[in-house]
């Protein structure tokens, strides 16, 4: 019996495999999972993170827009915090310059976890949701440190068919254990009570829901 890594549910079945591993599918919150007995160990894990292609303009842009859509919903100096992935200091630097300030972390190259221990206004999770082999975990962290009224940027690649999957280039990357379609995020939001958005098929926006003064409608921050 396999159990769902993302909301503990024990409805999954065999959905996919390859000669490498084995794919299963929860029936309650559609999450797509990779077989545990197949992940990674963690040094090989880590040696394809220091080999893979740096996207670090991608990853400013996404966290730079986040940043300046939140900014116009506030006076206030807003706390970030980027999640699972490095930006280069002068970035960082440019956002303090602004009056605002940005924490990076990430388990291998910025493992600071003090940082997890306080409240952001906002997330950034630029491709990182699909690394996550304990994503229930996670997304409880995330919910646990984002403020009333804070936002959550997910960029993370939606599965739009499930009989698509077997060519979905997605999934050919070991690194990448859980698979997400829209019907996994409307789970999590109506299970955490957020407002949701899905702004493009890789691109999915949350809210916790606040009487703060960074409240409006998700599709403002498309």
């Amino acid at each position: 019996m396999r159990r769902c890594p993302l909301c503990s549910n024990d409805n999954c079945v065999p959905f996919y495999q390859d000669r490498k591993r084995a794919i299963y599918r929860c029936k309650a919150c559609e999450l797509l999972f990779a077989d545990a007995n197949s992940h990674l160990p963690p040094a090989a894990e880590l040696n394809k993170y220091q080999t893979a292609a740096n996207k670090h303009k991608a990853l400013q842009q996404f966290v730079m827009s986040l940043l300046e859509q939140c900014a116009q919903q506030t006076t206030q100096p807003l706390l970030g915090l980027n999640f699972g992935r490095t930006l280069e200091t002068s970035v960082v630097n440019t956002i303090s310059q602004r009056g605002h300030q940005l924490y990076q972390y990430d388990p291998f190259f910025a493992p600071d976890h003090s940082l997890l221990k306080q409240q952001y206004d906002f997330i950034a999770c630029y491709k990182v949701f699909e690394h996550f082999r304990f994503p229930n975990k996670e997304w409880n962290l995330l919910c646990s440190i984002l403020k009333p009224g804070g936002w959550i940027a997910i960029n993370t690649q939606l599965l739009v068919q499930l009989n698509g999957f077997a060519k979905w280039h997605h999934k050919n990357n070991l690194t990448h254990v859980s698979f997400y379609q829209q019907a996994t995020f409307q789970f999590l939001a109506q299970q955490a009570d957020f407002k949701l958005l899905f702004a493009s098929n890789d691109l999915i926006l949350v809210q916790k829901p606040s009487k703060s003064d960074i409240t409006r409608d998700p599709s403002s921050l498309i």
